[in-house]
Parts: structure tokens; C-alpha cells; sequence
């Protein structure tokens, strides 16, 4: 990997190689990993929750590796409203068979748990099965991202 470029871990609709190679099309996929210590979750307006990914002992959460140029990280800032929407965070995650440092984008505090839209949730599903991740993982953030009041009650 040279100088300029850097890799990037995708968790949610950057999953899809379709959408990808529109959005960056320098940006060439390195591998399947693992991000150990997180959960996958949706935040947002009530149906156009976006994924996000936070901190969760024992969680677990499957993503792609991007290698990407700066011309790519531009369109990415861009397509996830950085700084403002998602910040952007080194993670570690195991690929291959070792740790390596990666990009993320982590959405900022303060946004309330929400269900995705059919179609983001369809793109997510896509790449997931495109890169040969469990689906019950996906299904699951999403039964996770239900506002529940002081009763547990929806």
C-alpha cells in the first residue's frame, strides 16, 4: 500500500460493490474482516435510520476493507456528512488472520435509535451477501434499534 492511500472498513451500505465502485471508483476492496467489541446499529429518523457501529463487550461486527486514495475519502466524507453526521475513528480489525488499523466512520452522539428505510436495508443486505456475512447479524441490529421506554415497551 503506498503513501496516499489508506484502508477504510465499510460495515454498512459501503458494504454494496455496486454502490462503491459508483461512489469511488479507485477504491479497490482488500478483504472480509471482523471488528471484535462492537455492535452493528441503526440511528435516526424514525424510517431512515442509518447503520452505525458502537462500542458492545463481547459484540462483533463483520466488514470490508477498502483500500481508498484521498480522492475517494473526499466522496466519502461527502456521501457521510463528516464531520457533522459521522466522525471518522481508527478501529482495529482483524483481517486475515491479524490486527490491522483502520478508517471508520462512527456516527456522532445524540441521535435516536431508528429502523432503516427498505431500500438502505436492502443495499446493506446486498453487500452482505456479497461478501458472505451472516445475515442474522444484519436482522438482529435491527431488532436492536427499537426505542424502548422505561417498561421495555416499544
Amino acid at each position: 500500500m503506498n503513501g496516499n492511500k489508506k484502508l477504510y472498513v465499510a460495515y454498512g451500505s459501503n458494504l454494496n460493490l455496486r454502490q462503491m465502485a459508483d461512489r469511488c471508483p479507485t477504491a479497490k476492496p482488500v478483504g472480509a474482516g471482523v471488528m471484535k467489541g462492537w455492535r452493528l446499529r441503526f440511528r435516526g429518523a424514525h424510517a431512515n435510520a442509518v447503520a452505525t457501529v458502537e462500542p458492545f463487550l463481547g459484540g462483533s461486527v463483520p466488514v470490508l476493507v477498502w483500500e481508498i486514495t484521498p480522492a475517494d475519502e473526499a466522496a466519502l466524507d461527502r456521501y457521510e456528512g463528516w464531520p457533522f453526521f459521522y466522525r471518522k475513528e481508527t478501529v482495529n480489525v482483524r483481517l486475515g488472520g491479524k490486527t490491522v488499523k483502520a478508517m471508520a466512520y462512527i456516527m456522532n452522539e445524540g441521535r435516536p435509535l431508528g429502523q432503516p428505510s427498505c431500500y438502505y436495508y436492502a443495499t446493506i443486505l446486498e453487500g452482505y451477501k456479497d461478501a458472505g456475512f451472516d445475515v442474522d447479524i444484519l436482522c438482529r441490529a435491527t431488532g436492536d434499534s427499537v426505542e424502548t421506554d422505561e417498561n421495555g415497551h416499544d
